[in-house]
């Protein structure tokens, strides 16, 4: 009807159907394969196999004809021995195949291969034949005209299969036998010529240590037909159409004597196969489609282009690469190149598991057999490509679009900013410090060769005060929203391990900055970690615990603390500063435990609150409750004792009555101060506590410092420099680093909310530093910004109503929400109390009156608390103490059974378990951009 000449059948299924052929040629058409008789012929794998032993040509034993009967299999079995291979007498593709090698398998065996057989192929008829284990698979490329002539176009090798579906294809072989190959050329020839074969075909051949084995010919051109285009110079396809057109290879001018070998030539299927979860097909739209090329490259192309839509219905193979070289080397070292230089992305495809193979020692001495790939569970080790140039530009693309997404954002970010630059630092003699070079001794290398205990007394022992810097994390959480990025660390960290030698320890994980680094800097916490512990390996690194609450803001089971602490130590953090929001000894006892078993250094931590040289107006927080306290810990066996200051509450009298009482108490015990100077008196509350007794200080960088940061580091040091409390540091490091980080600021200025001045009224609302500086934020992006007196009078009423709480991470987010609630919804505190049955409060609030943080001092307002849960359970004790230890291995295969088989470590394991919604949320983004 459309007026054609001829029917090229492919290599599909229609290429060996014999009906088919004769119905082309019965409608007038050139049918290009064989003739119908000679598909009847050799298509059928048992008709093939008598017209080979007809011939003399040796084939694996096996049942005389087709059979369908399973005794007829049992007898064959008991002849011939185990193992046997069930094939379809009328497929290909490896379907209807099974090997069994055992009498028990072989009933259920035999049914299924039929079963398979009758549904492939119409026909459930199977024949059996003696398995031979670690054969090679050579086929030869036959040409024939019908007219008596026939020759060979040399072998290939398609040993590397998958379920008897090829995956690398080599022409010639590259380690065959000479003696072999002529003996298969030959008797492919003379398989060919008893038929009188027309047209392409390839006779195919089992090779092992006892000789080669006929088991079958594809009466059709074959996938992997480039190979031998590509070592011969002979255009198959073409030669097919002009012998289908009647002209014979004399007319071809094409003999025996003129088919040379040139080189090697290799074919790789590319196809959007998961080899890591079995090959399975995958589907979607291809984003990035690039190819490679060049001189001895040869692309066939299919489906694959950039916008292609990949379904579930059709073949998965995307294109072929044939690579071919003067030598097999150079032809697999091309192949690899060219896989290296492809580039999919959108669907998942096979080319590291390629490249995988193509690397094998196996492959490359040419030694493969035909389960190789089953037999190497080595290949399935999963190889990342992480396409980067692509994500780049899909995340640039995103941001011109749609600008910076990341929250927290009070301004606009200025246009003409710049990358700080990196100060020069001075010795003592003016001459330039190389910070390339390996910086001084540290406190770390005391603690690291003497051990957490004698550390501890070594700072005890140490004659002036020592520094703590908290720049790194508690500073700019304060002040900038936690939103630093590991980037601006890393540049100042080699300059930071010469100039602070001498400090006692950079605070720069834990707290906030663990999930605010996944949630909004799209960063790696336990990445940030290690890259810092490379730059700084002098200084110890101290990171915020929050007891039984770990770095996140409610309890988890026990065992999920102790993996969070042995993995922390391990990745680089060496002291940890462990605190509860309430006190509650129990949850501080499962930190400090838990840092003992990961031999960390343990600073058990006392949150303070109200005012201890006023017990008049604070009477609950009195010096007798802090010292009863301190006691409690200190017999707990911890190394360092913390006071967590958080609000800047601890005036300079104060400063000196509870640190000198603790001094006076437990003269051998080291003690380290944390304030905020959100009031403005935190270097005259710091000297005083050093004069009191304390041995370690809380500092920020001068220009990361005051307001709701840490005190000034260049105001104390210069305040005790040249006594007795001298802390080491020179002014001059400071300077530099100052300098650096002036200019950081104003990089995230965007994130700076404002707060320019001290606030004195902090002693009377109580707020903790950095939640003064989120709850700012917050309150403006609420709306509330106009009624900020408004949130902090309702912050102080809500404090009240709960008992009067230690107000810290994550007690203070109670309190926080719980005002931003009564401002919200005008409610005053004496309202909240009448009415509160009746009132929807937020969660945490819920949550704190049921127990989940633990039990705060003094206990609960019982009828308030039992006005706000209602009939929610109570939790009376240790939250955590309940709870069912926590399934590490069920969530590694669930996050690999949706990210991948080895693309989960250990301590993504804890993030997910810490935080389940952030780290799905972070990793799509990661795998995405």
């Amino acid at each position: 009807q459309r007026n054609c000449d001829a029917v090229h059948p492919g290599y599909g299924f229609l290429s060996e159907n014999a009906d088919f052929a004769r119905k082309v040629e019965a409608a007038g058409l050139k049918w290009v394969g064989p003739k119908p008789e000679t598909i009847d012929a050799l298509g059928d794998k048992v008709k093939a196999r008598s017209v080979a032993m007809a011939c003399g040509v040796p084939v694996v034993p096996g049942t005389d004809g087709p059979i369908d009967q399973l005794a007829d299999a049992q007898e064959f079995c008991n002849a011939h021995g185990f193992p046997v291979i069930i094939k379809a007498a009328m497929g290909g593709g490896g379907r209807g195949m099974r090997v069994v090698r055992s009498a028990e398998e072989l009933d259920s065996a035999f049914e299924r291969a039929r079963s398979e057989a009758l549904s492939a192929f119409g026909d459930g008829t199977v024949f059996i034949e003696r398995f031979l284990d670690r054969p090679k698979h050579i086929e030869v490329q036959l040409l024939g005209d019908g007219s008596g002539s026939v020759i060979h176009l040399y072998e290939r090798d398609c040993s590397v299969q998958r379920r008897h579906q090829k995956v690398i294809e080599i022409a010639p072989a590259p380690a065959l036998d000479v003696a072999v190959r002529d003996a298969i050329l030959a008797d492919a020839v003379k398989i060919a010529e008893h038929v009188n074969y027309r047209n392409a075909g390839t006779a195919e051949f089992l090779v092992d240590t006892r000789g080669h084995y006929f088991i079958e010919i594809n009466p059709r051109i074959q996938v992997e037909h480039t190979v031998t285009e590509e070592i011969t110079g002979l255009d198959l396809v073409s030669l097919q159409l002009h012998i289908a057109a009647g002209w014979t290879l004399p007319d071809l001018h094409i003999s025996q004597e003129r088919i040379q070998i040139r080189g090697f030539a290799i074919q790789c299927r590319v196809t959007t196969e998961d080899p890591s979860q079995g090959f399975q097909p995958d589907i979607g739209k291809i984003e990035v489609y690039r190819s490679p090329g060049g001189n001895g490259v040869r692309l066939d192309g299919g489906s694959g282009f950039t916008g292609s839509i990949i379904t579930p219905h059709y073949d998965s193979m995307l294109v072929k690469i044939t690579c071919s070289g003067a030598t097999f080397e150079k032809a697999r070292r091309r192949m690899l190149a060219s896989l290296v230089e492809f580039r999919i992305s959108g669907v998942k495809t096979n080319m590291w598991f390629l490249q995988r193979l193509l690397s094998n020692d196996t492959f490359i001495g040419g030694a493969c057999w035909t389960t190789f790939i089953d037999d190497s569970p080595e290949l399935f080790t999963v190889t990342k490509f992480r396409n980067r140039a692509a994500k780049l530009l899909t995340y640039l693309g995103d941001l011109v679009v749609n600008g910076c997404r990341i929250q927290g954002q009070v301004s606009t970010p200025a246009a003409d900013l710049q990358e700080p630059t990196i100060p020069a630092l001075l010795d003592a003699q003016g001459q330039a410090v190389s910070v390339a070079a390996a910086p001084p001794p540290g406190w770390r290398d005391v603690l690291l060769k003497s051990g957490p205990a004698a550390f501890a007394q070594a700072v005890r022992q140490h004659p002036g005060v020592l520094i703590m810097d908290t720049t790194w994390r508690d500073a700019h959480q304060s002040l900038l929203a936690t939103r630093l990025r590991t980037h601006d660390m890393e540049r100042i960290a080699p300059t930071t391990a010469h100039a602070m030698a001498n400090a006692f320890a950079l605070e720069m994980w834990g707290g906030a900055t663990f999930d605010v680094a996944m949630r909004f800097l799209h960063e790696d916490p336990w990445d940030r970690l290690d890259r810092l512990r490379a730059l700084v390996p002098n200084i110890p690194f101290q990171m915020l615990l929050r007891g039984a609450n770990a770095v996140g803001y409610t309890s988890y089971p026990d065992n999920v603390v102790f993996e969070f602490c042995k993995q922390a130590r391990q990745h680089g953090v060496d002291v940890f500063r462990v605190f509860d929001s309430l006190n509650y000894v129990e949850n501080l006892k499962l930190g400090i435990d838990a840092v003992r078993a990961a031999n960390g250094v343990i600073e058990a931590t006392v949150c303070y609150t109200g005012d201890v040289s006023n017990p008049a107006k604070h009477p609950k927080y009195t010096l007798e409750y802090y010292l009863d306290l301190v006691d409690e810990l200190v017999a707990l066996d911890i190394h360092i004792l913390g006071i967590k200051d958080m609000a800047g509450l601890l005036k300079p009298r104060a400063a000196r009555l509870l640190v000198g009482a603790i001094r006076e108490r437990h003269p051998t015990l080291p003690i380290h101060v944390h304030t905020h100077d959100t009031a403005g008196a935190g270097v005259a509350a710091m000297v005083a506590c050093a004069e009191a007794g304390a041995d370690i200080i809380d500092l920020a960088i001068d220009s990361m410092s005051g307001v709701t940061s840490q005190p000034c580091m260049g105001a104390f040091v210069a305040a005790v420099e040249g006594s007795d409390l001298d802390t080491g540091i020179a002014a001059e490091a400071i300077a530099a680093l100052n300098s650096y980080w002036e200019q950081t600021r104003l990089l995230y200025s965007c994130f700076d909310p404002g707060v320019k001045a001290a606030d004195t009224s902090v002693y009377t609302h109580e707020m903790p530093g950095g939640q003064y500086t989120n709850l700012l934020f917050q309150a403006q992006s609420l709306g509330l910004g106009s009624r900020w007196n408004d949130v902090k009078a309702a912050y102080t009423e809500a404090n009240r109503i709960c008992g009067d709480l230690v107000k810290v991470t994550p007690s203070s987010k109670v309190v926080g929400d719980f005002a931003q609630f009564m401002v919200s919804n005008h409610l005053t505190g004496d309202e909240v109390v009448a009415r509160a049955a009746t009132l929807s409060f937020p969660k945490s609030v819920v949550e704190f009156f049921q127990g989940f943080l633990g039990q705060p001092v003094g206990g609960f307002p019982e009828a308030l608390r039992a006005a706000i849960i209602r009939d929610e359970p109570r939790i009376e004790g240790r939250p955590g103490a309940s709870l069912q230890p926590f399934d590490f291995d069920q969530l590694r295969r669930d996050l690999e059974d949706k990210w991948g088989p080895g693309s989960i470590r250990d301590v993504d394991l804890l993030s997910a378990a810490l935080y389940p919604a952030v780290f799905d949320e972070f990793q799509a983004m990661r795998q995405k951009y």
